[in-house]
């Protein structure tokens, strides 16, 4: 059998060229680590490209729903509360009209609905609204028997992601939400108190359907 020749000596790359080499392999690493692994996996943006290009978001939801597993691995771990009744959701629809509540602003006219539901110790839950591109809605939220963790986002099947607004033991929230895009865009909410939360949401605007997803 015949073997290819060995190379030369004059042929095989110089130190200075492995060294060349190997410095430009580290910049283009630290520029990716930079740029996209450290926004869109840990939700770190030390020169804000990754905000820009809506990495740091994915990367800061990312490490929220990391959060909340834990939190989540540590409560089942924890003895059982006694169990309890838990309330339905009561969806209800109405003749599609404009609807403003409180003093907060009126979306265009639209549809109105309003959903109730019981988070236990530990729970999630999340409802969206399926929105295009600049529709609006306006809303309303209130817990009743203590504060709720929540993040109001977007996302599509395109893996598209915005984060319009998140807090932690928050009691209400009201407001108008504008569809960056196409999708589903709505709140997510976890009770991490020690009792039962009932969270009310009202929305009044333009949305094809309003669906509780978690």
């Amino acid at each position: 059998m015949y073997n290819n020749d060995l190379p030369k000596r004059e042929e095989l790359p110089s130190s200075k060229h492995l060294l060349r080499s190997t410095i430009i392999a580290l910049v283009i690493a630290t520029v990716l680590l930079t740029t996209v692994v450290l926004p869109a996996e840990y939700g770190v943006d030390p020169i804000g490209i990754g905000r820009v290009l809506g990495l740091t978001q994915m990367g800061e939801i990312k490490t929220n729903l990391a959060e909340e597993a834990k939190r989540d691995r540590e409560a089942a771990a924890a003895p059982p509360a006694p169990a309890a009744p838990v309330a339905q959701e009561r969806p209800t629809k109405q003749v599609p009209q404009s609807q403003s509540f409180g003093n907060e602003p009126t979306a265009e006219a639209g549809r109105n609905d309003s959903m109730t539901v019981t988070l236990k110790p530990g729970q999630g839950v999340e409802i969206k609204l399926d929105m295009v591109k600049g529709a609006k809605a306006a809303y309303e939220w209130t817990a009743t028997g203590g504060g709720l963790n929540f993040d109001l986002h977007g996302d599509n099947a395109s893996k598209a992601f915005i984060s319009y607004k998140k807090g932690n033991n928050a009691e209400r929230d009201s407001g108008e939400l504008v569809a960056d895009f196409d999708g589903s865009h709505g709140w997510f909410w976890r009770n991490r108190t020690s009792g039962e939360v009932t969270v009310t949401l009202k929305t009044s605007g333009v949305y094809s359907e309003i669906k509780r997803v978690v």
